[in-house]
């Protein structure tokens, strides 16, 4: 009998199903357990629903199929990486409400401009039951929550660093150009002996004579990397300059397109580099409008369409000759913008919440909005002035702040996840 002190309760049960003579002919006739990872499993069902969406993606692109074996290795380790997230989520009190699912859900049939019983219905008919892609649109939704909060909140970018990075002209420089970047990643495994990182080592000069005997750098990434990027044939997309791990950094800044870094090593493993293509920068003028907004932000004595009603008064009173400033004194829940007016000052694209832009971006300067809704609350708002505005050192100091900001997320949550995952339970079972 094995020594089930240790165990979790799941483990517990598993073990003794199959000591129970619930063994491989049972599991078969209802699914199969593929691997336990902590107190969840992955099932081969699972497995098999995702490897048919890559293959249904590889066939869109025209690529060549890898190994079945290959592609149940890549699905299967980020199944198992998932969970593990999921279950640490979960473990912390994160929560996905059904309101945050539906207005979820909602966002992504408006993106591809359809009506939801007709989004409803396309899901189904690629064999998806709607239920199913709610609970993972929920599952990503909750790994966004912890990235966020594992990894985004706990960055810090001080003035001090941009300061650093604009003196450095090369670095200012690199960072108006936009790479695209393709990734090998030969792992080496936590507290791996000298066999195992010899092996590593093997697989990436393996994958490094491949790549200079002139097969496709995508198919090597989808059939050999460890990468996250390994089912999307190692691309990580575009990046400007600044946001390219600093591992990267230099190998990139003298290869030509087309070229790759040869090998790269890591206390994670054993990488390689391909620079796909690079372009130019962005324009640094930038369009500009001032506005000014009055706020009702509904209560337990204010009900939503008070408030629409009451914005609706004011409205009558500005376009009869009531001066908008002092009604936002008295009337707006935005008290930091009331005390001026209203007035928001310049706001250029990005700065606001959607709903607030998309109504600011259409408005005829002078006129009064109808009342409209945003996270904050109910709004209507007044385009005073536009302008086009020479952005120059605010936008340099942005992509700075945004390039180094980048560049300290992907390192943490490259040593987070793989943290993560050494941690973790995980047992595979044979089919």
């Amino acid at each position: 009998m094995p020594d089930t002190r240790l165990l979790t309760p799941l483990r517990i049960a598993l073990t003794l199903l199959t000591l129970l003579g619930f063994g491989q002919a049972r599991a078969d006739a209802l699914d199969h357990i593929i691997a336990v990872v902590d107190e969840d499993v992955v099932m081969q069902s699972e497995v098999d629903e995702q490897v048919e969406r890559v293959r249904s993606a590889l066939r869109q692109q025209g690529t060549e199929m890898p190994p079945t074996a290959v592609l149940e290795r890549q699905v299967l380790e980020r199944l198992v990486l998932e969970k593990i997230q999921i279950q640490v989520a979960q473990q912390a009190g994160m929560k996905v409400t059904e309101k945050d699912l539906d207005k979820a859900v909602a966002d992504i049939a408006k993106r591809n401009k359809l009506e939801m019983d007709k989004f409803k219905e396309i899901i189904e008919s690629e064999g998806i039951a709607f239920s199913r892609f709610r609970e993972q649109i929920g599952d990503q939704i909750l790994l966004a929550k912890l990235r966020h909060e594992e990894v985004e909140n706990r960055i810090k970018v001080t003035d001090q660093e941009i300061d650093n990075f604009l003196r450095n002209q090369s670095n200012a420089s690199e960072a108006e150009q936009e790479f695209r970047l393709s990734h090998i990643l030969i792992s080496i495994p936590s507290g791996a002996s000298e066999e195992e990182i010899k092996a590593a080592r093997a697989k990436a000069e393996d994958a490094q004579r491949r790549v200079d005997a002139g097969e496709d750098f995508g198919d090597i990434a989808l059939r050999m990397s460890d990468g996250q990027q390994a089912l999307e044939r190692g691309d990580l997309g575009w990046r400007k300059g600044g946001e390219i791990p600093s591992l990267f950094a230099d190998a990139v800044s003298t290869m030509k397109v087309g070229e790759n870094s040869g090998i790269i090593t890591s206390p994670s493993g054993y990488h390689i580099i391909k620079l796909v293509d690079k372009r130019s920068g962005e324009q640094i003028m930038v369009q500009q409008r001032r506005a000014r907004h009055i706020l009702i932000k509904p209560n337990a004595l204010i009900t939503p369409q008070q408030a629409v009603d009451r914005l609706n008064q004011l409205r009558i009173r500005i376009e009869g000759g009531a001066d908008f400033a002092q009604l936002a004194r008295t009337n707006s829940d935005d008290r930091g913008s009331a005390l001026k007016g209203g007035d928001l000052g310049w706001v250029s694209k990005g700065q606001m919440v959607a709903e607030f832009e998309e109504v600011m971006m259409a408005s005829p300067i002078g006129a009064i909005s109808a009342p409209f809704r945003s996270e904050f609350g109910w709004h209507i708002l007044q385009v005073t002035d536009e302008r086009e505005y020479d952005g120059t050192e605010e936008i340099k100091r942005d992509r700075a702040r945004r390039a180094i900001r980048d560049q300290k997320v992907q390192e943490r949550q490259q040593t987070w996840l793989r943290s993560l995952r050494d941690e973790a339970y995980v047992e595979f079972r044979d089919k």
